[in-house]
């Protein structure tokens, strides 16, 4: 019988760097936001919750040296995806308010001042 022998004092090092990066990212993550623009932020944002949830499956739920879920959750997200990228491209091309949004309206100026188109009542 073969006996393994763990050093629990470096693996405690590995979790306290792990949770100091997740620590650091989570600060970014709070900051980006007024560093940049709103619409700027954002992809950055979903960049750093990635590495993040990535962190976590590896090491704080142990799924560092097996393959077969590391394979599937890869493929479980290219689905999830794919099926993202399917509803927003139908969703943004039978977008029917857009003369009514406050986001896709166009904007009118005259005389200095800006006036946003109203909504049309219903």
């Amino acid at each position: 019988m073969d006996t393994k022998t763990i050093d629990y004092k470096s693996e405690r090092v590995v979790y306290y760097k792990v949770l100091i990066g997740l620590l650091l990212l989570t600060a970014v993550t709070f900051i980006l936001p007024y560093l940049f623009d709103a619409g700027a932020g954002l992809p950055a944002q979903m960049f750093i919750a990635v590495i993040k949830a990535w962190l976590i499956l590896m090491f704080y739920m142990h799924l560092k040296g097996d393959n077969l879920i590391s394979v599937m959750g890869i493929f479980s997200l290219v689905i999830v995806l794919i099926f993202f990228v399917i509803v927003i491209v139908v969703d943004v091309s039978n977008f029917q308010f857009g003369d009514e949004s406050h986001i896709t309206a166009p904007q009118h100026t005259t005389g200095g001042t800006e006036h946003v188109a109203t909504p049309a009542k219903h």
